[in-house]
Order: structure tokens, then C-alpha cells, then sequence
């Protein structure tokens, strides 16, 4: 069964390679999936936010990395 454990956590790891990246990622998309429909704004804006914290989140993991090295 080791071997098999062994599979599928080198295949997650081909996918997932900073944890804190993907958390943030999925916190986010909560958040939003969550707080969106009980926000008084247009639902075409709902698509900039998205991008918006996307691209937030994309960066700092950036800045983040860069320093480590």
C-alpha cells in the first residue's frame, strides 16, 4: 500500500507545488463564492474582483519566493 501512497502523492505534487499558493487560491474563490451574492454591487464587477485578488495572491507568492531564494 506504500506504493500507492507514494502514486498519488507524486501525482498531487506534479499539480500543487507551493501549499500556501493553492490554500490561498481556494480561500479566496470561498470568500468570494460566499460574500459575492450578499454584496450590493453589479455582477459584472464580479469577475474584476476575482482578478483583482487573483493577481494579489499571484504576486505575493512571487515576492515570496524571489526573497526565499
Amino acid at each position: 500500500m506504500a506504493w500507492l501512497k507514494s502514486i498519488f502523492r507524486e501525482i498531487f505534487e506534479l499539480f500543487v507545488d507551493d501549499w500556501s499558493f493553492a490554500i490561498a487560491i481556494l480561500v479566496w474563490l470561498c470568500i468570494l463564492w460566499l460574500a459575492l451574492p450578499h454584496l450590493p454591487i453589479p455582477a459584472v464587477w464580479h469577475g474584476v474582483i476575482l482578478f483583482a485578488g487573483l493577481i494579489a495572491i499571484l504576486i505575493e507568492s512571487t515576492l515570496r519566493r524571489s526573497r526565499q531564494r
